[in-house]
């Protein structure tokens, strides 16, 4: 009897093993740490460590086998006019991107998500297939098409209507205009995409309700489309911000490498590229990247403040 009842014992305690093991397998409070712990690896690996070795180096001097501190010079450095070139371009295309790729994408949108437009899905395929193209070939495609030959695709179109040729990569406009055509082509379909699905989970019945009341289509737009588009607009903004101020690989492509006449196709990854890899000083290299990084923050946390993301709604 005595072993019966140990064994009984033991038997019920294994059982309370088991379902202390099934807690904390199964724990609530557990379970969510254990899901963002993959993205805590890979921030930490893949993100902080490198800014913060970056943030180290930027105040070194970084030769093979010698490393040397000198505080402040690297970014005293950057007060040049090449740095200040790089920026100026770099926010230039920035602000001509996001006047094209925030309200034609839109737009666009819009009239996708009509009940009237025919074709929905083939629009959609054709509008996206450019993010899929390589940029490398994109680059060299039209690197040929905007060519300062007679023989290129742009110049013999204009030649059409009786004008000459224009050496389009060696003018600041000109070039410019090219790598806003190339953003364009690229990434209208990608915003147009988060646009769509920000109007598809619209209510339809709040349209509804604004027809009977004899709301116009321009009313509707801005009294129930765009309140309600405010949180997938932002999103555009800021990864368009991003994506503007980080442009080196259509520029690079464009022309045939980091080299442009007058450094009209510079930007500050450019910049960053030609200091840092092709030239070798990683102490500077550093600098300008930590300076783009404090720069597109910057810029990012002034436009979140301005749209009131940091409020609390009620």
């Amino acid at each position: 009897m005595v072993r019966s009842g140990s064994r009984a014992e033991s038997s019920l305690t294994g059982g309370k093993q088991v379902t202390k093991r099934n807690n904390i397998l199964y724990s609530q409070k557990l379970a969510p740490y254990i899901f963002v712990l993959p993205f805590i690896i890979s921030f930490c690996l893949f993100f902080a460590y490198p800014v913060y070795s970056t943030v180290i180096m930027s105040f070194q001097e970084v030769f093979p086998g010698q490393v040397t501190f000198v505080g402040l010079d690297n970014y005293k450095e950057l007060w040049n006019p090449t740095f200040f070139k790089a920026v100026k371009n770099s926010t230039i295309y920035t602000v001509l991107t996001l006047l094209v790729l925030i309200p034609v994408p839109l737009v666009l949108a819009v009239f996708l998500n009509s009940k009237k437009m025919k074709a929905k899905n083939f629009f959609r395929s054709v509008t996206f297939i450019p993010a899929l193209i390589s940029i490398v070939v994109l680059g060299i495609i039209f690197r040929l098409m905007f060519g300062g030959q007679e023989t290129a695709l742009m110049n013999q179109f204009i030649g059409l209507f009786g004008l000459e040729k224009i050496a389009w990569l060696n003018s600041a406009s000109t070039s410019m205009l090219v790598l806003l055509v190339i953003a364009t082509f690229r990434w209208i379909g990608v915003n147009l995409l988060y646009f769509l699905a920000g109007l598809q989970n619209i209510p339809h019945s709040l349209y509804e309700s604004a027809e009977i009341d004899g709301a116009s289509t321009w009313v509707k737009f801005t009294r129930i489309t765009m309140p309600l588009l405010k949180p997938i607009s932002i999103y555009v903004l800021t990864i368009s911000i991003y994506g503007g101020y980080s442009m080196f690989v259509e520029s690079y492509m464009l022309y045939a490498g980091n080299k442009s006449p007058n450094d009209i196709g510079l930007t500050i990854v450019g910049y960053l590229y030609r200091t840092g890899l092709e030239k070798g000083e990683l102490g500077f290299g550093s600098a300008v990247g930590i300076t783009l990084l404090l720069l597109t923050l910057a810029i990012t946390f002034i436009q979140l403040k301005f749209f009131g993301m940091f409020k609390r709604e009620e």
